[in-house]
């Protein structure tokens, strides 16, 4: 489920995502083995000035990315296309986070 670098792209990098996570980041995705056990934190913006900090755990599955837009006919220029981490909670249930500058993946 783990994408490759595309030949040429900075290897620090996921090179399919239009919003870059850090290189530390991408590095510990790269690394990461389906089975391993993930917390990760993320830091919600509420309304325009409260932020809230979230953590979730599991059992790591994979990542891809997701493309996100109102429509399919839109110019492609307008998708922005996110980092997705997928992954097993511990009720069982199947669970996806996509990433942003403000998210955090530990290996536990």
């Amino acid at each position: 489920m783990s994408p490759s670098v595309s030949p040429g792209a900075d290897a620090t990098r996921l090179a399919s995502a239009t919003r870059p996570i850090s290189p530390e980041l991408s590095a510990l995705l790269r690394q990461l083995k389906p089975g391993q056990r993930i917390r990760i934190t993320q830091r919600v913006r509420v309304g325009s000035t409260a932020t809230w900090t979230t953590t979730v755990e599991g059992i790591y599955r994979g990542y891809n990315f997701l493309a996100t837009g109102l429509a399919t006919d839109r110019v492609p220029e307008d998708d922005i296309v996110v980092v997705a981490v997928h992954f097993t909670k511990d009720n069982g249930e199947l669970s996806s986070v996509t990433l942003d500058e403000n998210s955090r993946i530990d290996l536990i």
